[in-house]
């Protein structure tokens, strides 16, 4: 089978098609013809040789495709349209994926759609819910609203608990689109104090929970910005990750709870478990058409490497997809 794989640590350049040996499928696995992959930041971090997807050479976390064979222990017929998190692999033709990670596509989707919804929707599901425990009517404040990640928590807030969503982004553009997606207030963090303006609109009491993916750059406002007993979820550090001078009593002052998570180390268990209660609380939403998978753009199969390169200019609102098949 076509796969692609990375020569040697380094930039997009390293990124080449080869052919690899189609996956064995195990007890509770399925072998999926993969028509769609997503690019993720953790691939970028995984070529650049900084991490890796256990003894996987083939890159890639996430697959859309069809059911072509079934191992033991499963219940999902041959033919079925799913979509999920796999073990590194999902650049390829063929790719496997635990049975309970695997998500039936809803009908109205395509295949570049569904493949737009496992990491950035299981991601935002995870850090609203299951570490910022948002509740109904509260306010969060959802940094990077334009990322995948953003616009897929922006979405769940808003439709799962009727939350006062306010989001930071760099341009107008994607402001606007998050505006779309249900966001209140949008923030322009290039021209605005993104604190300042989450008291003014809170009456100065400050968001419940924060999504924060910059880190060390945004600390300060971040505490500033937090009500008592806010929740502070760390998903990403690419303002930085040391933060220096650090008060402790503002914490504890506020009762600030501070979490950090990272979903792809997470373990076969919590992935499935996480996979489940999203099934059962938002896939029928996509159904009735009031969540949506967001799409920047779709590169074809040999075209990797412009997709990767796509990631870096951080310009996307939403997923880069690859389009295998």
């Amino acid at each position: 089978m076509k796969a692609i794989v990375v020569k040697e640590p380094g930039d997009a350049e390293q990124l080449h098609v080869t052919e690899q040996p189609k996956p064995e499928v195990k007890t509770g696995e399925l072998l999926v013809n993969v028509k769609a992959a997503a690019i993720n930041r953790t691939d970028i971090v995984s070529r650049e040789g900084k991490s890796g997807y256990l003894d996987n050479p083939i890159l890639g976390v996430e697959v859309s495709g069809i059911v072509v064979k079934a191992g033991k222990g499963t219940n999902v017929e041959i033919g079925t349209r799913v979509m999920g998190l796999v073990n590194g692999g999902g650049y390829a033709e063929y790719a496997v994926i635990p049975a309970e990670r695997a998500m039936v596509i809803p009908e109205s989707l395509s295949f570049e759609e569904g493949v737009a919804i496992p990491e950035v929707f299981l991601t935002a599901f995870q850090t609203l819910f299951w570490l910022g425990d948002l509740q109904s009517n509260e306010t969060v404040l959802i940094h990077a609203g334009g990322s995948g990640v953003g616009t897929a928590a922006i979405q769940l807030a808003k439709q799962l608990m009727n939350a006062d969503v306010i989001t930071t982004a760099g341009s107008d553009k994607k402001l606007d689109y998050c505006r779309s997606l249900g966001a209140d207030l949008c923030i322009n963090y290039k021209e605005q104090n993104f604190a300042e303006e989450v008291l003014k609109a809170t009456s100065n009491q400050g968001a419940n929970v924060i999504l924060d993916f910059i880190g060390a750059s945004y600390w300060k406002q971040n505490l500033t910005s937090l009500t008592v007993d806010g929740r502070l979820i760390l998903i990403g550090v690419l303002g930085g990750a040391e933060v220096e001078q650090v008060n402790l009593m503002e914490l504890m002052a506020k009762r600030i709870q501070l979490k950090g998570t990272l979903l792809t180390p997470r373990s076969d268990q919590y992935k499935a478990d996480l996979t489940r209660d999203f099934v059962n609380k938002a896939i029928p939403l996509f159904n009735k058409s009031k969540l949506k998978p967001v799409i920047d753009h779709v590169f074809p199969f040999d075209e990797v490497q412009k997709a990767h390169k796509h990631m870096e200019s951080n310009k996307n609102i939403g997923k880069i997809i690859l389009r295998i098949t």
